[in-house]
């Protein structure tokens, strides 16, 4: 196991030979090339751009994962089953690949896969594939909802790829980090109860923090679907922020 530094630490992976136009996908220019968005289920989506393929929160077995590229990074948010499965991180884990979680995530893992981690808590960066990871909280705000997510345990996280700023949020309310964020391209929203935010929370939190493109995702409870449409309505023009809605949950047999 490895403990990244205050100071951005090299990780560069050593492979990822995979073309970003050989996955089909949400595609997001950047001025070094596309970045192709592929989502999975819920809180699980692939990244690929420039050769490289980035895993977020696999779970669900290595399956799922067949026809994409195997991850040269896997960033892994919280200890939950929607985000953190030790089955599937060992179905998709390559030679190659670099797992980024926070100190709460490696303490749950395996002996086997807690050797292939980088633990990056809260606040601290590092570089993995040439792109910059920033940790950033998230956590619970609301008295009931404390009990599911502590400050402190899991990460959000900000990666820079191509000159750009991707924002994914993990399980987290609309907290004072979130909307202090600044300069962020692309962001990764969650909405769910009793878990995270309302829609009305996360649209307030977006039009503080202004990102330039907003996915909704991991937005089901346990009481159904979170209303992305009335998301996006709340989000509304003014703060010129786009709105994209894509296909998170695929339809079950």
């Amino acid at each position: 196991m490895k403990t990244a530094s205050i100071a951005l630490t090299l990780l560069l992976s050593a492979a990822g030979a995979f073309a970003a136009d050989a996955i089909s996908g949400e595609r997001i220019a950047t001025r070094e090339g596309e970045v192709v968005i592929h989502p999975i289920e819920h809180a699980t989506f692939v990244m690929t751009w420039g050769g490289k393929t980035l895993y977020i929160d696999p779970v669900g077995g290595a399956a799922r994962f067949k026809d994409l590229p195997p991850p040269d990074l896997i960033l892994i948010t919280d200890i939950h089953g929607d985000h953190m499965d030790a089955a599937t991180l060992q179905g998709v884990v390559r030679a190659q690949t670099t797992v980024v979680a926070p100190p709460a995530v490696a303490e749950k893992l395996p002996a086997q896969l807690r050797e292939r981690l980088t633990v990056v808590p809260n606040g601290m960066a590092l570089l993995a594939m040439g792109l910059e990871v920033h940790a950033v909280p998230m956590y619970n705000l609301t008295a009931e909802r404390l009990k599911f997510h502590d400050k402190g345990r899991g990460n959000g996280y900000v990666v820079v790829i191509g000159g750009k700023r991707f924002y994914i949020s993990g399980d987290t309310e609309d907290i004072p980090e979130m909307r202090a964020l600044q300069d962020i391209d692309v962001a990764f929203v969650c909405m769910n109860l009793p878990y995270t935010m309302t829609v009305e929370q996360a649209a307030s939190a977006v039009r503080e923090f202004k990102p330039a493109i907003v996915y909704p995702y991991h937005y089901r409870g346990t009481g159904g679907m979170s209303d992305v449409e009335k998301f996006k309505a709340l989000v509304g023009s003014e703060p010129a922020v786009e709105v994209r809605l894509l296909g998170w949950y695929p339809a079950r047999d």
